[in-house]
């Protein structure tokens, strides 16, 4: 898989950091699987961050710190040897999806408008999080929007094109509330993208304001 979209490197420090909200995480993490580039920056990231804590002022442990980790690796030793059985793959009515999506409540298909189904998924560790799964027929294009916030989308396959380009499997497209667009899915396949939202839709057009609350988001 080839990616040519990434994350910023705003976005590339705040997921090392730790500082990413839950949904998009996600987003980046399913990115992060298919790219090594924005791999190797985010390890960057970690490295630099990891030597800014070196230099920080040490803090006094407690006096039975020491033995207290001592007896957990008693505890670890003492325990039998366990192999995890192999992970189911995770998917969507036979779909595969990315592994980043483990453990979270990725709920049925519903349609939203014609050739466009949505899944709305559950976020574990952010009971409010805007994460979802969209379903694109080919041809089809969404309504014209913006965002309030980031909007953060991870193309998991086919393909689809708007004024910023073509974006295909793998690829992490970042819009900000600056940016105004209208994706059409290209001819061949369904394209099927994970997105999150930092805030809502703005739609631009009569018919995406009537489609808002079929959306709710």
């Amino acid at each position: 898989m080839t990616t040519t979209h990434h994350a910023t490197d705003e976005t590339l420090m705040r997921y090392a950091a730790g500082t990413l909200a839950p949904a998009p995480a996600i987003v980046v993490r399913a990115h992060l699987a298919s790219c090594p580039a924005c791999r190797a920056r985010v390890g960057e990231y970690e490295a630099l961050g990891g030597a800014l804590l070196e230099e920080t002022e040490a803090t006094q442990m407690s006096a039975t710190a020491l033995s207290d980790v001592l007896a957990m690796l008693d505890d670890e030793d003492a325990a039998a040897p366990f192999t995890p059985p192999p992970r189911a793959p995770v998917e969507i009515e036979g779909i595969r999806l990315p592994d980043a999506l483990r453990g979270c409540d990725i709920g049925r298909w519903r349609w939203i408008g014609p050739g466009m189904k949505m899944s709305r998924v559950g976020v574990p560790q952010d009971p409010h999080a805007n994460l979802i799964l969209l379903k694109v027929g080919p041809g089809r294009a969404l309504p014209d929007h913006g965002h309030v916030g980031t909007e953060f989308t991870y193309i998991v396959s086919g393909s689809y094109t708007d004024r910023f380009g073509t974006f295909g499997p793998g690829d992490l497209a970042e819009m900000d509330e600056d940016v105004d667009h209208q994706p059409v899915v290209d001819n061949g396949d369904d394209c099927i993208c994970l997105a999150a939202m930092e805030g809502k839709m703005r739609f631009n057009n009569l018919i995406g304001r009537m489609l808002q609350p079929i959306f709710g988001i």
